[in-house]
């Protein structure tokens, strides 16, 4: 009994399978109906440790903030002060190390309701998470949860949906996730040139200074990414913040990488400097910012029919607007399969986490 060689589609279904389900939830254990867990501020709590060979199929979570009613005792960026870490097999280093909020595909610490085949916020207002990426783990699947909230407690509910094998498959990659930011991006300023000049044109001939959403190393499989943007150019002029295009060098290559895009819309699969929200299963805008692309946005892609593989290494990056000549707020979520070990990866303290203030 091993993961098997079927997948998770309507047309697999009718095949017979031995793996073992198992659940760990938050349910209580006395019999009663206080079915969640109380974290405090700094604390951290185990949701899960399981014993493999298995995989983790799907998580389910929701928060609950107990002193959401007493004025200025709520941390209102409460969803990049928990963070969701996920060890395996006992390594030294975690594979996931993510905001709560930006693991579940929206930065910002914001929620709404959106649907993408791995990742979905659901009704009331997005704040029941979902993840349906299949985490593979061969010996051991510890599952945390981080408050670095300044007071107050929040409650957690959670499932932990897996299964357990009799023998670990060699060839399976262990799913990572990482948050990275840039808060403001190294742009320039646009002096005496035309607003035209400022937003297209320039080269980039080299990729150097692009954003970088993914520096890893190892054989393994890059599967999408979240990208969260905050516009920082006031301007009644055209505010465009994507013209970038995305560069994803593998195995060490040289300029130009083998996946070079055209924009930052392309290669999110939208077109034409949309201001539309919009959710799809592999691509989407769940925040498209204000008027003249103000404020807050926040988009995906998922290379699930469309993974993108490497043997020795990759570095998934894009343009902070064309030529990297903006300066705004990156903040990004990349999902990917590798082999163990990785290369380690931090994540940036919480006052460089948080979301800039309401306008």
């Amino acid at each position: 009994m091993t993961y098997g060689n079927h997948g998770s589609s309507l047309r697999d279904l009718p095949r017979l399978r031995t793996s073992r389900r198992r659940r760990v939830s938050s349910y209580d254990r006395t019999g009663g109906n206080d079915d969640r867990l109380t974290v405090r501020a700094g604390t951290t709590a185990t949701l899960a440790d399981i014993e493999g060979p298995g995989s983790i199929n799907h998580i389910w979570c929701t928060v609950a903030l107990p002193m959401k009613d007493v004025p200025d005792a709520v941390d209102v960026d409460y969803l990049r002060r928990l963070v969701l870490k996920i060890t395996w097999d006992d390594q030294e280093h975690p594979s996931v190390l993510v905001p709560l909020g930006d693991f579940f595909g929206m930065g910002h610490a914001r929620t709404a309701n959106f649907v993408s085949a791995p990742l979905q916020m659901s009704p009331q207002d997005g704040k029941g998470f979902n993840s349906w990426f299949h985490m593979p783990f061969a010996s051991r699947a510890r599952v945390e949860l981080i408050s670095e909230l300044s007071a107050e407690p929040v409650f957690f509910y959670y499932y932990i949906d897996y299964e357990l094998f009799d023998a670990a498959d060699a060839e399976l990659g262990h799913f990572h996730a990482q948050w990275r930011r840039e808060r403001p991006t190294d742009g320039i300023p646009q002096g005496g040139q035309s607003n035209r000049e400022f937003q297209v044109e320039g080269i980039n001939d080299t990729g150097d200074g692009n954003y970088v959403i993914l520096d890893a190393a190892g054989r393994g499989h890059y599967v999408g990414c979240v990208l969260n943007i905050r516009n920082l150019r006031e301007t009644s002029d055209w505010n465009w913040y994507g013209e970038g295009d995305d560069m994803i060098f593998i195995d060490g290559e040289p300029f130009p990488p083998s996946l070079h895009g055209t924009g930052t819309e392309d290669y999110f699969n939208t077109a034409w400097c949309p201001t539309q929200t919009y959710h799809a299963p592999y691509h989407g805008i769940t925040l498209p910012g204000g008027d003249n692309w103000s404020g807050e946005i926040s988009l995906y892609r998922f290379h699930v029919e469309d993974p993108i593989t490497f043997t020795e290494s990759i570095r998934v990056t894009i343009e902070h607007g064309h030529a990297n000549k903006r300066s705004d707020d990156f903040s990004s979520v990349a999902y990917w399969y590798q082999t163990l070990p990785h290369r380690p990866f931090g994540l940036a303290p919480v006052e460089e986490r948080l979301p800039f203030p309401p306008a």
